[in-house]
C-alpha cells in the first residue's frame, strides 16, 4: 500500500516492487475493498491519493520500518549459499520453450549447487497454476501463456516467433509463395494438448486463430511434445509453434521450418511464483538460473 500511494501510479509500483501489473492491480483491488476507499484516484494525466489514503500513510510507513527492523537484518546476514544449501526446488514446465531446457537448467544448477534437489514436474489440463503454488506444491511455473494468471509474480523469460514445422517435401516446402492462409488452414496439423480444462479448451494458437475468426483442421492432438517433431518428419502435419523449439532439430530430422501465413503475435514465455516464495534468497537464486538458463539459449 505504502508504495502504491507514494508513486501513484500501478506502473511505477509494479517496477519497484518486481512484480507484475494485473498482480498490482488486483493488489489495489483488495486494499480498496478493505478499507471502503478508493485510495487513487484519476488526476490530470495520472492518479491522486484520497484524504483516506493520506491518513493511512502513516501507519502503513510504520509498520514497514517495524518490519524492516525485525526481518530486514536477519533476512540479509543469512543469504543463501548455493555450494553448502540442500534446498528443495519444485518446478513444473512445459517443454514447449526448448528441448535443451531442462536439461541445462539442471547441469547448470547442479554445477554451482551439488546438493540441491530438483523435482521436475509437468503441466497438465489438471495442473491448476494458482493453487498448486499457494499451497506450495510447486514453487516455481515455467510456460507460455496469452494471458499469464493475475495475483502471481512473473518475470519474463523470452519471446519467440511463431512459426511452422513441417517434413522437408511439404508442399509449403517445395512451393513457398503457394504456401497462403487458405492451404495452412487447410492442412492437417498437429498440436499438445491444451494446458487448461472445458469443453472448448484451446491452445494459445488455436485461441488466436479463433480470434480471427479462422480454425484449421487439428488431426493429431498430443501431450508428448517432445515427438511431435518425429510425427511432423514422416508425414504431412503441420505443427505452429515457437521458432526456438523447432531450431533444435533442424539437421537431427527431414524437417523444415517455414513462415506462417496467418500473422500470430510473439510467444511469450514466464515463469510464475507466489508470495510464500519471493522473499526467499534461495528461491530467487533459483529463479535467476531459470533466467540465465532460457537467455542463454536464445543466444546461441
Amino acid at each position: 500500500m505504502h508504495t502504491l500511494i507514494t508513486e501513484c501510479s500501478v506502473s511505477r509500483a509494479a517496477l519497484k516492487l518486481d512484480l507484475s501489473q494485473p498482480a498490482v492491480s488486483a493488489h489495489l483491488r483488495r486494499l480498496r475493498e478493505a478499507t471502503g476507499d478508493l485510495l487513487l484516484v484519476r488526476s490530470g494525466n495520472g492518479m491522486a491519493p484520497t484524504p483516506v489514503a493520506l491518513e493511512l500513510m502513516s501507519t502503513a510507513a510504520e509498520l514497514l520500518d517495524q518490519a524492516d527492523r525485525l526481518f530486514g537484518r536477519q533476512q540479509a546476514s543469512r543469504g543463501f549459499e548455493p555450494a553448502a544449501s540442500q534446498a528443495l526446488f519444485r518446478v513444473a514446465a512445459s517443454d514447449y520453450l526448448d528441448p535443451l531446457f531442462l536439461p541445462q537448467l539442471v547441469a547448470t544448477v547442479k554445477q554451482a549447487a551439488p546438493g540441491v534437489r530438483l523435482e521436475l514436474l509437468p503441466l497438465s489440463a489438471e495442473f491448476d497454476v494458482q493453487r498448486r503454488l499457494v499451497s506450495g506444491e510447486v514453487d516455481l511455473v515455467v510456460g507460455n501463456w496469452m494471458a499469464p494468471p493475475e495475483d502471481l509474480h512473473l518475470g519474463r523469460l523470452m519471446t519467440d516467433e511463431v512459426v511452422c514445422l513441417v517434413a522437408e517435401d511439404h508442399p509449403a516446402v517445395r512451393s513457398p509463395r503457394g504456401w497462403t492462409a487458405d492451404k495452412y488452414l487447410a492442412c492437417q496439423h498437429v498440436a499438445p494438448t491444451p494446458l487448461h480444462n472445458g469443453r472448448d479448451a484451446r491452445g494459445v494458437i488455436d485461441a488466436h486463430l479463433q480470434s480471427l475468426g479462422l480454425e484449421r483442421q487439428v488431426t493429431v492432438r498430443s501431450a508428448h511434445f517432445g515427438q511431435i517433431p518425429q510425427m511432423v518428419a514422416g508425414s504431412l502435419l503441420v505443427l505452429t509453434t515457437g521458432r526456438q523449439f523447432c531450431q533444435r532439430y533442424l539437421g537431427q530430422l527431414p524437417v523444415k521450418i517455414v513462415r506462417c501465413p496467418v500473422a500470430f503475435p510473439p510467444m511469450n514465455y514466464y515463469q510464475l511464483w507466489h508470495d510464500r516464495t519471493h522473499p526467499s534468497a534461495a528461491h530467487r537464486w533459483f529463479r535467476e538460473r531459470v533466467r540465465d538458463v532460457a537467455r542463454g539459449l536464445t543466444s546461441r
